[in-house]
């Protein structure tokens, strides 16, 4: 199953650096603005689309997420049409 995400940022260049990798790893992802029920520091958001991990049907969030760049500000969920907080930077 094909799950729907958005990622938010501190800053414009790490939400372009976000999106460069998930192209690279062939994921689609696009840059956009944050949904307005969303907050964010930099005003864009990237929106991608990741499959579920091998048979179990988890969320590929499920497992714990490193953010090497310390860049993501949190990614949401689209899950019946509301956001569902899958990661939030500690403070």
């Amino acid at each position: 199953m094909q799950r729907e995400y958005y990622a938010t940022f501190h800053s414009h260049f790490d939400a372009i650096r976000f999106h460069r990798e998930k192209t690279k790893a062939g994921i689609p992802a696009n840059l956009q603005p944050v949904p307005r029920t969303l907050s964010s520091s930099c005003g864009t958001a990237v929106h991608f689309f990741e499959e579920d991990r091998e048979e179990s049907g988890t969320s590929p969030l499920a497992y714990p997420l490193t953010d090497p760049h310390g860049e993501i500000e949190q990614i949401v969920e689209v899950v019946e049409n509301k956001y569902v907080v899958r990661y939030k930077a500690e403070d």
